[in-house]
């Protein structure tokens, strides 16, 4: 079988990542595109356009759903679109809280359907491999872990810097960080914060969230989510026998480039992936009955948590 998914709208990433990704994956086809503007989703190159969203969740020919809206609009259409019969893809973060994002899986397993968040740097090679050398004990017992996610902005009219539509810096990129930590901790089921500071913009959102914490009584981690800093993504993990980093790639947005990975004192090479097709190409199997590896329901509502107890910290 081949999956048919029909996209909820046409944005940067719909169009730059997942488009030429469904494109180009087995066992997936782009066959329709909802947007704001028709012309635009004419663009992704599907099938077929519908004017609306509810146009696209009538069509019975739709079979999975991928959404990129605005974070506040995620409740809505996931929702919708899984009580339409839809298998969900959505983009991190899944919900605004962990209450809407446990609503969400409630709604899923209410209605038969998948739905998976689409933090695509989960399906990197790179980033599996990290997660097998902590999981093997390679590098003993894990004592940190250093990460950040930066960079100076210069969006102007986006929702990222709409504290109603769920922008700021801890939503937007300390999610992939929060992920880092559920993958590598076995779901960092207790979570401390040590130490916090935010910068807070114009608009009313964070620029930067610098929080420092203590995952399950025993790993100290801190990690750095940023508007306003110059551009860096840094993913360190220490051990009681050695430690693991990203050296060439980004640490969490690597996409169509080499990379490495230091392991103690050796380098560990990786060749050109698209995280964007391992991901559609793992969905689209796990909706066909296959198998396939996918971002678990308890992994999103635990960053969830996570994320909404630093967003709550004084």
């Amino acid at each position: 079988m081949t999956v048919n998914w029909g996209f909820l709208g046409a944005g940067f990433v719909a169009s730059r990542g997942l488009a030429p990704a469904v494109h180009t994956s087995r066992g997936a086809n782009l066959y329709a595109v909802a947007s704001r503007d028709e012309q635009r989703s004419e663009t992704l190159e599907p099938e077929r356009v519908h004017a609306t969203y509810d146009d696209l969740l009538a069509d019975e020919r739709v079979d999975a759903v991928y959404i990129s809206l605005s974070n506040s609009q995620h409740l809505e259409w996931v929702t919708k679109s899984l009580e339409a019969g839809k298998h969900v893809l959505c983009e991190k973060p899944l919900g605004l809280n962990a209450s809407e994002t446990e609503a969400m899986f409630e709604c899923a397993s209410r209605n038969g359907r998948l739905l998976i968040e689409a933090v695509w740097g989960r399906w990197h090679p790179r980033f599996v491999r990290m997660v097998e050398i902590v999981a093997s004990g390679a590098i003993g017992a894990i004592e940190h872990i250093e990460t950040a996610f930066t960079f100076t902005s210069e969006m102007t009219d986006n929702y990222r810097l709409n504290p109603s539509m769920g922008g700021g810096a801890l939503l937007d990129v300390g999610c992939y960080q929060a992920h880092a930590w559920v993958a590598l901790t076995a779901g960092a089921t207790n979570l401390e914060i040590n130490d916090l500071s935010r910068v807070i913009g114009p608009t009313g959102i964070d620029l930067t969230t610098d929080v420092s914490v203590r995952i399950n009584n025993s790993i100290s981690a801190h990690a750095v989510s940023s508007f306003a800093l110059p551009s860096q993504q840094q993913f360190i993990v220490r051990g009681s026998l050695g430690q693991i980093s990203t050296e060439v790639g980004q640490s969490f947005t690597t996409w169509n480039e080499a990379c490495s990975l230091r392991v103690n004192d050796e380098v560990e090479e990786f060749a050109v992936t698209n995280a964007f097709v391992e991901m559609v190409e793992n969905v689209s199997r796990v909706i066909d009955g296959g198998e396939g590896w996918i971002v678990s329901s308890a992994d999103s509502i635990r960053v969830a948590y996570i994320l909404d107890t630093i967003a709550r910290h004084p």
